[in-house]
């Protein structure tokens, strides 16, 4: 098995950005989720309720930021100031954020159609992994909860394999927003993985990752009008331990180490666990 492609999404829920190599630290993926968009009063805003955020890219360049959007004039964010903050809330985490320039957030408000804030996670932002699952102390940034999202080309085609048998069309894996893919053979190997080893870091698989309307929009356009995996996920992968309910796909992965990955990296499998994630059986016709 190999490392097939690798991923981060500077902005939370816009455009990802491959990568041919990445470093691993602490947080994962540097430059992840290291800035996200929120309503007025700091709560985190996703393409769970705003699809248009899809259409959104965005470049770093030495500390700055640029946002460009179809149709739009781009936006120049220039690095926010550590002494502005405001208190932000991602699930049930609250961070102190860095917040971007007034401007900046007028013009992201007007592209948006509502009123907006752009924050960021500095040297000053903390938070925190849920302990029961990916241990004390392990830090996150602007993240739905863990580090890294592992997914694998063989899970994708078994999931694909179901759609095209109902007439559902397919999916691409840009759809479950991964940071790294694992060129595999075999369909869903990693519900058995407990830990795997990339260019020598141990990779905890911690928790297995529940999807959401998010996978049903084209990450290009934020359109629903398109194949929607839920209903293959419903018949094939649907969890059965009520600590994670619901469909999975991929595996939120914490690292125990650091270095640099590339594509094509070699990946083995260092501990496998006793019996693999439990799913429901259902009726699959």
């Amino acid at each position: 098995m190999r490392v097939s492609d690798l991923f981060i999404y500077p902005l939370k829920s816009a455009r990802a950005i491959a990568l041919p190599a990445a470093d691993i630290d602490a947080y994962g993926l540097p430059g992840d989720r290291r800035a996200m968009i929120t309503d007025p009063h700091g709560h985190f805003i996703t393409q769970r309720e705003l699809p248009d955020l899809a259409r959104i890219e965005i470049r770093p360049e030495a500390g700055a930021f640029r946002l460009l959007m179809q149709g739009k004039p781009e936006i120049s964010v220039p690095p926010p100031r550590p002494e502005i903050r405001m208190d932000v809330s991602v699930w049930k985490s609250t961070v102190s954020a860095a917040l971007a320039d007034a401007e900046s957030n007028r013009q992201l408000s007007e592209w948006l159609g509502r009123e907006v804030r752009l924050v960021f996670f500095d040297g000053q932002a903390q938070r925190t992994a849920n302990a029961e699952w990916a241990g004390e102390g392990t830090p996150v940034s602007f993240t739905d909860g863990y580090q890294i999202l592992v997914t694998t080309t063989g899970s994708l085609r078994a999931l694909n394999d179901d759609l095209a048998a109902h007439g559902e069309g397919s999916v691409g894996m840009e759809r479950f927003r991964p940071n790294i893919v694992i060129d595999t053979d075999e369909a869903w190997p990693e519900d058995r993985w407990a830990a795997i080893e990339i260019a020598g870091i141990r990779f905890d698989l911690v928790k297995p990752c529940s999807r959401c309307i998010m996978t049903t929009q084209d990450q290009l356009t934020g359109s629903r009008e398109v194949a929607n995996p839920m209903p293959a996920m419903g018949r094939i992968r649907m969890s059965a331990d009520r600590r994670v309910p619901g469909p999975l796909f991929g595996w939120n992965v914490t690292p125990r180490g650091s270095g640099r990955i590339t594509v094509g990296d070699v990946v083995r499998v260092l501990e496998e666990r006793p019996e693999a994630w439990a799913l429901k059986v259902r009726d699959r016709r």
